[in-house]
């Protein structure tokens, strides 16, 4: 079921919904150039497309079709508790686009949305305006990549750019882009930025390929990280989620094995660990979704309204991968 044929189905984006206030802006048009041969369709409102009822969101992510809208409130979030914050006092997150473009199976997006289409907001100057206004009186660490991957989208919005460029102009200003492409080369001519962190999510190939839908093989990010630090970039390594697999203390081992004899841990800025935990809302909707998945229908245990696994597996398995991590990174560069 989860390794449909895309002969059946559309090519990505065959299909691009427009809402009408904004079938003249800017942004939009230069996108739409991209897709000479798409259905464009005007629409009132995102939500129109986006939020209506009986999506399924696995044959969704086969053909996703595109969504492009004005974001009008609630353009800057508070950071989640179930996130980690790096010891940033003021931890923010922000979706100017929703849905990524790859399809992990244990990917909470599918127990947030009902739809598998992909939303880009175009009014990125009332995001950074957002932004100014928190940075008059905190500094600000702000996550631009959570509920998407705008690095692997850059070759269409051109959005990492814009938020780097913002970042520079803002000495109170640190902005994390958390991303699993291979796409650094659409960022390599920019100059490096202080307040900017790329971060890199690493799997295990097995993990890779049996979960991680469409997204580059571990040895195509470890090349683009390298490419990174390189230049100069700031580069967070994130081993999140650690997924209780078969053999999993093999893979992992390997993993990190892999990933350090390749990468220069000197050049890593720091590391982050973390399992698998999503809301118990959001894992309920995705076992439906995915009726057939091992790795969502686990037995996980749930405290606070968080599932994931029990306490003594848990740290486990934190326990193993950061005793494998810390032979390379010190330990206080490495956040659990």
């Amino acid at each position: 079921m989860n390794k449909l044929s895309s002969q059946l189905f559309n090519q990505h984006f065959s299909h691009i919904y427009v809402e009408k206030d904004i079938l003249d802006n800017k942004k939009v048009l230069e996108i739409l150039s991209h897709y000479k041969n798409s259905n464009i369709i005007e629409i009132n409102h995102y939500k129109d497309v986006f939020s209506r009822g009986n999506q399924n969101f696995v044959l969704q992510k086969q053909s996703p079709k595109l969504i492009l809208a004005q974001k009008k409130d609630n353009l800057i979030y508070k950071g989640a508790d179930v996130c980690e914050n790096f010891g940033n006092k003021n931890f923010y997150y922000t979706s100017i686009i929703m849905n990524c473009i790859y399809d992990c199976e244990y990917c909470y997006l599918q127990g947030m949305y009902t739809s598998a289409n992909i939303v880009v907001f175009v009014n990125i100057e009332d995001y950074f305006a957002e932004v100014e206004k928190i940075l008059k009186h905190d500094d600000v660490y702000l996550c631009i990549s959570y509920d998407t991957d705008i690095l692997a989208l850059e070759g269409l919005l051109g959005y990492t750019k814009l938020w780097i460029d913002f970042a520079k102009l803002h000495d109170n200003l640190m902005i994390e882009i958390r991303t699993k492409s291979s796409n650094f080369n659409s960022i390599e001519n920019i100059t490096p930025s202080d307040n900017v962190i790329l971060a890199w999510t690493l799997s295990p190939d097995e993990v890779i390929e049996e979960y991680e839908n469409k997204t580059p093989k571990l040895k195509e990010r470890m090349n683009n990280i390298k490419s990174a630090v390189n230049k100069g970039w700031k580069v967070r390594l994130c081993f999140d989620p650690i997924l209780y697999v078969p053999d999993w203390e093999i893979k992992y081992r390997i993993l990190i094995e892999e990933v350090f004899n390749n990468i220069d841990s000197d050049c890593i800025l720091d590391v982050s660990l973390g399992v698998f935990r999503v809301s118990k809302d959001y894992l309920k909707k995705m076992r439906k979704q995915r009726h057939y998945s091992l790795v969502l229908n686990y037995p996980y245990e749930t405290e606070g309204g968080v599932s994931s696994y029990s306490k003594d597996l848990s740290d486990k398995m934190l326990q193993y991968v950061y005793k494998l991590v810390k032979q390379y990174i010190p330990e206080n560069k490495i956040y659990v």
